[in-house]
């Protein structure tokens, strides 16, 4: 029994990491109907300015937290104001050209500034830290990471179904016009919506980086997993993409027990049928 349940729980693991990646996919397309392309490379971005944070600082990359999500979150606002606000439109595909050409020049730009050498930020004891069970061990950072990502789902749920921002969320989200006609400054809404989202990316860039090596070509890789349990949960669900994650994550660790070239390809093959079976997820929002 133990030799079974041991992946599942490595597995569920896995998916707090995945789920981490697609809450910001989660969030851009509730409020704004925007899928970006650029999401995992974004990602390896906020690794990488957290590697900075601790060369210059020293510090935890969990401490790093505190400069990089802000840091972040400006430019995620910044971008939705000044680029991607432009793109906005019953078309999807202006965003998606936009989004595709800012990954392209976040790939390159790091190449550039850091070459291909693959980085990994030592996040100390934690890192090797478990905790042990009926013969089942469970690491303490991969604990962390999924208490992290539920705490994420809970509190987006809470701000947008709790808060005055989440309301004016809900507004832009339901009827953009309408709402710019009863007073809410759309523009606004959607740069905070995406510095929500931005702030959620680079905790996804810092557990990223404590959990695995990366470089300037790991982004698409990570958009490829959060996408994935973004559709698997049902998109516009918060607590959707929660169960996406932790089913792809467990897909895949099931997957290793085979072959470890299977397990990747055990994710996509779960995504597939489920998608085959419930193309609009498991638990889609309905309202």
């Amino acid at each position: 029994m133990a030799s079974l349940l041991d992946p599942i729980f490595q597995g569920l693991l896995l998916g707090g990491l995945y789920t981490i990646f697609a809450v910001g996919l989660s969030l851009i397309f509730g409020v704004m109907r925007l899928v970006n392309i650029a999401h995992g490379d974004f990602i390896v971005l906020a690794a990488y300015l957290a590697h900075m944070v601790l060369t210059l600082t020293g510090l935890h990359p969990l401490a790093a937290l505190v400069i990089v999500v802000p840091l972040m979150a400006g430019l995620g606002y910044v971008l939705q104001r000044h680029v991607l606000t432009r793109t906005i439109g019953d078309d999807i595909l202006p965003p998606l050209l936009v989004t595709f050409g800012m990954a392209v020049i976040v790939q390159n730009g790091l190449l550039t500034a850091f070459s291909t050498n693959a980085l990994r930020l030592p996040a100390g004891a934690i890192e090797t830290a478990s905790i042990g069970f009926g013969g089942i061990n469970l690491g303490v950072l991969p604990l962390l990471t999924l208490a992290v990502a539920v705490a994420l789902i809970a509190g987006l749920e809470f701000i947008f179904a709790r808060t005055r921002l989440g309301r004016a969320f809900r507004a832009t989200s339901d009827d953009p016009q309408m709402a710019t006609a009863m007073g809410v400054r759309t523009p606004h809404v959607f740069g905070l919506a995406m510095a929500l989202c931005f702030a959620t990316v680079a905790i996804a860039g810092v557990f990223l980086a404590m959990r695995s090596n990366f470089d300037p070509f790991s982004g698409p890789a990570r958009l490829l997993f959060g996408f994935e349990a973004v559709i698997i949960g049902g998109l516009g669900s918060f607590w959707g993409t929660l169960a996406g994650g932790l089913i792809l994550g467990v897909a895949q660790s099931l997957g290793a027990q085979i072959s470890p070239q299977v397990q990747v390809l055990a994710g996509h093959i779960v995504f597939f049928l489920i998608l085959a079976v419930r193309p609009r997820g498991l638990f889609p929002k309905t309202a």
